[in-house]
């Protein structure tokens, strides 16, 4: 067995002293197959590209073998074979045939251009490439965001079959089908547990919940702390100006005593105080680490009508091509329908025709006219400009706005900045607080999750179950989908 060796080692970006990380260290072997977890902007991505060695930093990483890498640059214009080939030049063609059969690779598809295949064929090309190459230990970012939840279960198995790998990703049953380790990166450093996705959230709730009871303890030690110190200085003062008065029998004090007896309690009034001084730093060091999930707002509006959306036998459209056919559903109030299927089963499609955009149809589809809907696309390259222009220009509360991403985790210096270069996931979270911030009757959201953290899919989770919005949502993450939707409706189609 090799291992990657990190040691005392700091980063930030542009040389400045806004650190990613500083003096990390950790063993990791290369036998585990390791999850790696955190908040958007924490450094995920960045961690994988230090241990490459394709970022100057300090300290160092030691490793017993070189790194690949997914998702690698393919070459645009060539076909899915031709991109093989170009990816993995060295791969024999039995194992590549091998890998890509147990991703079910169809035959065809190689023929095809590679830009034109599906983000999840292209996915699973690319990982096929990347495993064909025992001499390369790999790292793998984010590879759900283009697979609908059948290719999710088929590329978990794949990698739990796998012998190591480092894998980021935000989904949770995807984590628990394929890992044996979670690395997280906290706040302030780097922690290490055996184990999958589901063990590692029991044992981060079970220590929150230890460190919040800790933390009220320490809050009234404190408090209690605080009183006795300011009672005691209170009594050390009073019997201090005893010394330059006159007791009742009309004899002088004993300044020498009283003033002894003074200085005794002040003393014990300096003790009080740096024990509730001390008190207040466990506190602080209690807390570093504890990831604050604070609760999310939402208004949506009571509708005239308990039905809001109908469609009866509907086909939907583009040209000549039909992309679904014969759906029936109704949305009333309160429902949180989640549509369910492969890639190119109609999905989004059925959100665009709800929002009222041009797409052809026969059947019977009822929306009223009068509905306010709220619509989070799958598509963030729009996004540019500073956040409060994109408030104003949207008609949003900029202090409601920033509130909310605030509550998503964005740090203050991201307000300042262009949303152009912000994260995938940063720039989810901006489409996902605008909609937060806009009265509806009906929120349709398209693949909202994608990009995001799991700490903010779970802010997400508790915000629709409190607030009961009305809304059509399409998301491959099956565990969200489980603690969200009312209903599911499933579209069949080929998977990608």
């Amino acid at each position: 067995m090799s291992a990657i060796i990190v040691s005392k080692l700091s980063f930030a970006y542009d040389g400045g002293n806004d650190f990613v990380f500083q003096n990390v260290d950790a063993h990791i072997d290369t036998a585990w197959k390791l999850g790696l977890i955190g908040r958007n902007g924490r450094g995920k991505t960045t961690f994988l590209r230090l241990l490459m060695g394709a970022l100057p930093a300090d300290g160092a990483v030691s490793a017993s073998t070189a790194f690949g890498f997914f998702p690698q640059e393919a070459p645009a214009g060539l076909s899915a074979r031709q991109v093989l080939a170009v990816v993995a030049p060295e791969a024999p063609s039995w194992r590549l045939e091998r890998e890509l059969s147990l991703l079910a690779v169809a035959e065809e598809a190689l023929e095809q251009p590679f830009d034109t295949l599906s983000g999840g064929e292209r996915t699973k090309v690319l990982l096929a490439a990347l495993f064909t190459d025992d001499s390369r230990f790999p790292l793998i970012d984010e590879p759900t965001n283009h697979l609908d939840e059948h290719c999710r279960r088929l590329v978990s198995a794949y990698l739990k079959r796998k012998d190591g790998f480092i894998l980021v990703s935000h989904d949770r049953r995807f984590l628990d089908g394929c890992v044996d380790h979670i690395m997280a990166l906290n706040k302030t450093g780097i922690e290490l547990q055996s184990g999958t996705f589901s063990s590692w959230q029991r044992n981060f709730d079970a220590r929150n919940r230890f460190e919040a009871e800790q933390n009220r303890r320490l809050e009234k030690d404190i408090d209690r702390l605080r009183r006795a110190a300011e009672r005691t200085a209170r009594w050390s003062d009073r019997v201090e100006n005893t010394k330059y008065g006159v007791a009742a029998s009309g004899l002088k004090p004993d300044k020498g005593f009283v003033g002894h007896k003074a200085a005794k309690m002040m003393k014990r009034s300096l003790a009080i105080d740096s024990r509730r001084q001390q008190a207040i730093g466990e506190k602080s060091r209690l807390l570093r680490d504890v990831e604050s999930v604070e609760d999310l707002k939402l208004a949506p509006l009571a509708f005239h009508s308990r039905r809001l959306v109908d469609f009866d036998a509907v086909s939907l459209f583009y040209g000549e091509k039909q992309v679904c056919r014969d759906i029936t559903f109704t949305v009333e109030q309160g429902d949180r329908l989640a549509l369910v299927g492969g890639n190119g089963s109609g999905k989004s499609t059925i959100l665009k025709r709800i929002l009222g955009d041009a797409v052809a149809f026969t059947g019977r589809i009822v929306r009223p006219e009068q509905l306010r809907v709220s619509h989070v696309p799958q598509e963030t390259a729009h996004l540019t400009g500073r956040p409060d222009a994109y408030a104003r220009a949207c008609g949003i509360s900029e202090t409601l706005f920033k509130t909310v991403l605030r509550k998503l985790d964005f740090s203050r210096a991201l307000f300042d900045a262009d949303m152009s270069g912000y994260s995938a996931g940063q720039k989810k979270k901006v489409l996902i607080a605008r909609s937060l911030c806009e009265p509806a009757h009906l929120y349709l959201w398209d693949e909202p999750l994608n990009y995001i953290d799991v700490f903010s899919r779970m802010q997400i989770e508790d915000l629709l179950r409190s607030f009961k919005p009305t809304m059509i949502f399409v998301e491959h993450d099956a565990a969200f989908r489980a603690a969200v939707a009312t209903k599911e409706l499933a579209l069949p189609a080929e998977h990608a």
